[in-house]
């Protein structure tokens, strides 16, 4: 493989990348179904009470899973089968993007042992 052929390559890995996380951070409006979400986990995902999960700050990819599974009866709640059980996968996806971008309380250890919010 000559050297310019391994750039073209690594340009587009690169250029890929980029668009994939510009996409992902395109921020989401406020899904008309995330009412029904507030009246545990607050207006953005921020419960009130310990009772109920925030939501706000979680990763997306983890609401998008947990809907699914709460929607299939695979993960058991009452409440959240209800719930889930009428959303669309479009439905979640926009839900968990929405409460994926949300600033909450929630962090992420560091994985050099630093805590960073």
């Amino acid at each position: 493989m000559n050297a310019m052929t391994q750039f073209s390559r690594t340009a587009f890995a690169v250029l890929a990348l980029v668009c994939a996380t510009a996409a992902q951070a395109a921020p989401v409006e406020k899904p008309e179904k995330a009412a029904a979400c507030a009246a545990c986990h607050g207006e953005t995902g921020v419960s009130a009470t310990g009772m109920y999960p925030i939501i706000a700050g979680q990763y997306a990819n983890y609401i998008e899973h947990a809907l699914k599974d709460y929607r299939a009866g695979a993960r058991k709640n009452a409440i959240m089968g209800a719930q889930a059980a009428n959303l669309s996968d479009a439905d979640i996806k926009q839900l968990a993007q929405w409460f994926g971008q949300q600033t909450g309380p929630l962090y992420t250890p560091s994985v050099h042992g630093e805590l960073s919010k």
